[in-house]
């Protein structure tokens, strides 16, 4: 049990990385614009999260930092996609690729260095409940702050006159245009805050999941995020059960190891990509439940006035 208890929490602490990058993610699709940029975005904001917390010795100002650059490279990908028309799943692809490559020149000289113990954070008197205590609150707050994001997307989206007219840009642009809407200025507010949640997933990364920074470190989790949002069809209640699954998954390969399984370990490494592949060829056979739930806009540029 105790053992059934730690893969919990591990799953927990996985599934996060992948959820906050997948609502920054689907913020930017509800809004008509695909963004292949995570991977990319997601490993500059690890080194400057890292960075940040070994210069001032603060997790949260390594998370700021992290936001402020996802969202940096976010406003510049915005800016190409949005205002000079380029096409969005090629300048998302070279924003993957510069980031691959800005990320592993930074942090260089980073790469031996350490960061200071980490506080705990176990929930008074909860914690100490035998199974649930282990599982579930003994977590890094960013963990239930995932949560939260998660409940306050669906209650903005779904609840708020902001939420319906984003939903309505990422429906018809020219109907939002029409009613008066700054259709060109919301996408790059919705661009620019989903850029700023993938910043904090990947500052999490080399914050607090795995507290280092090596080249590299993102390895396909921004690729995962970006399925995700389909796998979830752009539900963000979904996003979240379906980043556990994820989690899961990834943390039952190391689970599998320490029991003793003999299986290779090239499978289980390959195991979260084949299930990723696996579910969006299920989700792909009914190609009418994702027209019904995918906006209509989506990847299409507007152009005001024609």
């Amino acid at each position: 049990m105790d053992s059934f208890a730690l893969l919990i929490a591990a799953t927990l602490s996985a599934g996060t990385i992948l959820a906050i990058a997948a609502l920054g993610l689907l913020i930017n699709e509800k809004s008509g614009v695909v963004n292949l940029g995570a991977e990319g975005m997601m490993l500059c904001a690890a080194i400057a999260g890292f960075a940040t917390v070994v210069h001032t010795g603060s997790s949260w100002l390594g998370f700021a930092a992290g936001m402020a650059a996802g969202a940096f490279l976010a406003l510049i990908f915005g800016l190409l996609v949005i205002w000079l028309n380029t096409n969005q799943y090629a300048t998302g692809l070279a924003l993957s690729l510069f980031g691959a490559g800005f990320s592993a020149f930074a942090g260089i000289k980073y790469v031996q260095e350490k960061l200071p113990e980490q506080s705990q954070y176990p929930i008074p008197f909860l914690a100490d409940i035998p199974f649930a205590g282990p599982a579930l609150f003994r977590q890094h707050p960013m963990v239930y702050i995932a949560m939260g994001i998660t409940a306050a997307l669906i209650w903005f989206l779904y609840r708020t006159r902001a939420g319906l007219v984003l939903r309505c840009v990422g429906e018809s642009p020219e109907s939002a245009h029409a009613l008066g809407y700054p259709v060109r200025r919301i996408r790059l507010a919705a661009v620019v805050a989903g850029g700023a949640l993938c910043g904090l997933a990947g500052a999490y990364v080399s914050v607090v999941y795995t507290p280092l920074w090596v080249e590299g470190m993102i390895a396909g989790k921004g690729w995962i995020a970006l399925a995700l949002t389909t796998f979830a069809t752009w539900r963000p209640a979904r996003v979240l059960l379906g980043a556990y699954l994820f989690g899961g998954v990834t943390m039952l390969q190391f689970h599998l190891q320490g029991l003793g399984v003999n299986i290779p370990s090239q499978f289980l490494t390959m195991l979260p990509y084949l299930s990723t592949i696996v579910v969006l060829v299920l989700i792909s056979r009914n190609p009418l439940w994702i027209r019904v739930n995918m906006p209509t806009s989506i990847g299409k540029p507007f152009y005001p006035g024609t």
